[in-house]
């Protein structure tokens, strides 16, 4: 039978005492936490060991002695680890001994209490104890089988590590009865600027609590829950992105503590987004207000929708001719041109209209940017929805005057078969009609198939500059939805301290000599960059449906409408 005795590496070079941690017995293993030194009493290391085991939950105990040869000179010293054995009460009595200047390390076990002591073949696993203390060890996402029983066998050793914390917050420098050796004897790690943003994080976060608290009852006011109010609430994305971040702020300063590793790096993920976020926000805004790029962009903006809207003009021209050769039916062609003229005339004097307050509007607009870079995309994106709202008009008349032809040539063709939908029970039945209805429907058939070509043609070209604009919209919310769910905290953490991230272990080997236990040191493998993007990315607020390419194109073929929004409702993981 095979033990394996995991032995922390900081304890290469301690004196000479006994061994304590933890024997898992379903895994023949034992995994050492520290070394104790003499002189030492056992009924105070039992009273401290007691003590460990009540705050961790560990079960925490003497597993055998340790030896430095190099460093004592009494022979009989030996004799005394092993008479220590009666004291403690452990089986097997596990004895580790470092032979002078060897790199060999003899180990061997001791059953006293056993009637049939078997011979056990050791395995010695150098491990490091403040990398396997501070990492994580994450579940493989494509583990099963035996690959899954070896992940739950490692993460109960770097549990054990990890829940033992409160046992190496002493170092030698402590003046109680029980020295140890371990990663922190020397002293313990810490830092004070990170106390410090401890200390003062507190009252910070009671103020912005209380902030939250009080923009929060006025976002749940009943103003908001009136028309139109409540609409453009759920329907503009600058609304849908300001109600996400301010769910993000509420769960950063949130005095309930962290329940386990992932809540704790989806708050510090929350975090590093929103202080990247404003980062960028406010150098956007910096570069904004410099040399008077405001002035600049509105003289542009007014010269670009006029240059749109005379390209839509002579687009309309086109059409209301002789587009590619087609025959079309003019009295139809010359009506829907003329009408889609006078909204571009509308449309027109409504931006000349504005064109005073325009620099004045993106003057406050750009200080929006100090709330973050997606607030700054979103309101963009609005922007560009309320520029373009005339080639939306234009795409909802087609799609409706288009989708009314094609139902009601179903329709029509369905009563050419003897054939009519039921409603009630939502299927297609068998009727006779009478020589008028099949008179009066093969009329209404004539007419609608004739004119589907002019009102596909129309409701083709607006379909495509609608969706033109809904696909630089589209790209703008790919880049907020990147901003929101990318887990920039570990990713940094990834790149600067890999062993924080644990995808697994490999094992390498030290030495191998017949007679003596094989060592091996336990390395720690990093979780891949993509696992950790698949771990830890933060859900997001899409303000697009995610259609399928078949829904999306039935829409399009039927005429239906496709929205730029959806429901507020529909998370998106």
């Amino acid at each position: 039978m095979v033990l394996k005795v995991f032995f922390p590496s900081c304890c290469s070079s301690a004196d000479s005492g006994i061994l304590i941690g933890r024997w898992i017995s379903e895994q023949n293993s034992a995994v050492i936490l520290a070394v104790v030194h003499f002189p030492f009493i056992p009924v105070q290391v039992k009273q401290y060991l007691g003590e460990v085991q009540r705050v961790t939950k560990v079960s925490v105990s003497v597993l055998g002695s340790w030896s430095n040869s190099k460093q004592e000179k009494e022979e009989s010293l030996s004799e005394f680890l092993e008479d220590l054995g009666t004291i403690f009460c452990h089986e097997p009595w596990i004895q580790i001994s470092k032979e002078g200047d060897s790199k060999f390390w003899s180990c061997s076990t001791l059953q006293k209490h056993s009637k049939n002591p078997q011979k056990e073949e050791i395995i010695l696993v150098y491990y490091d104890q403040r990398k396997v203390m501070l990492s994580h060890m994450h579940p493989s996402l494509d583990t099963a089988g035996q690959g899954a029983e070896d992940a739950s066998k490692l993460s109960a050793i770097f549990d054990t590590v990890a829940r033992s914390q409160v046992l190496f917050m002493t170092d030698r420098y402590d003046e109680g009865p029980i020295k140890l050796t371990h990663w922190q004897s020397d002293g313990v790690e810490a830092s004070i600027i990170v106390e410090l943003l401890k200390q003062a994080s507190v009252p910070a976060c009671m103020v912005l609590t209380f902030l939250l608290s009080l923009l929060s009852g006025i976002c749940r006011s009943r103003v908001l829950k009136f028309w139109p109010l409540s609409f453009l609430w759920s329907k503009l994305s600058t609304c849908e992105q300001l109600g996400h971040r301010l769910q993000h702020l509420q769960i950063i300063s949130s005095n309930k503590k962290a329940q386990n590793q992932n809540q704790l790096m989806r708050k510090a993920n929350i975090f590093m987004s929103l202080l990247i976020d404003v980062a960028l926000g406010i150098l956007l805004m910096s570069w904004l207000y410099r040399k008077n790029r405001i002035g600049h962009l509105a003289d542009t903006l007014i010269p670009v929708a006029d240059h749109v809207a005379e390209e839509l003009q002579d687009l309309l021209q086109w059409l209301m001719g002789a587009p590619a050769g087609l025959k079309m039916n003019r009295a139809l062609d010359q009506v829907l041109g003329r009408f889609f003229l006078y909204h571009i005339h509308l449309w027109i004097s409504y931006i000349h209209l504005l064109s005073p307050f325009i620099e004045m509007i993106l003057w406050y607009v750009g200080l929006s940017a100090c709330l973050g870079l997606t607030v700054a995309l979103c309101i963009l994106s609005d922007i560009i929805a309320l520029l373009t709202f005339h080639i939306y008009c234009f795409y909802v008349y087609g799609a409706r005057l288009y989708c009314l032809k094609i139902y009601g040539l179903s329709s029509l063709w369905r009563l050419f078969r003897g054939k009519k939908w039921n409603m009630l029970r939502q299927r297609v039945d068998s009727c006779s009609y009478d020589l008028d209805q099949l008179f009066i429907g093969t009329l209404l058939f004539t007419i609608l198939l004739f004119l589907l070509p002019t009102t596909a043609l129309y409701y083709l070209v607006f379909t495509l500059l609608r969706l033109l604009v809904v696909i630089v919209q589209g790209l703008i919310h790919l880049l907020v939805d990147l901003i929101d769910s990318l887990p920039l905290y570990s990713l940094i953490l990834r790149l600067c301290r890999s062993y924080r991230l644990a995808a697994g272990v490999k094992f390498r080997v030290l030495e191998q000599q017949d007679g003596k236990p094989l060592r091996l040191l336990m390395q720690i493998n990093p979780l891949s960059y993509g696992g950790v993007v698949q771990t830890y990315r933060l859900p997001t607020y899409s303000c697009y449906p995610r259609d399928s390419w078949a829904s999306l194109c039935k829409k399009l073929f039927l005429g239906e409408l496709i929205y730029p929004w959806k429901h507020k409702e529909d998370k998106q993981n």
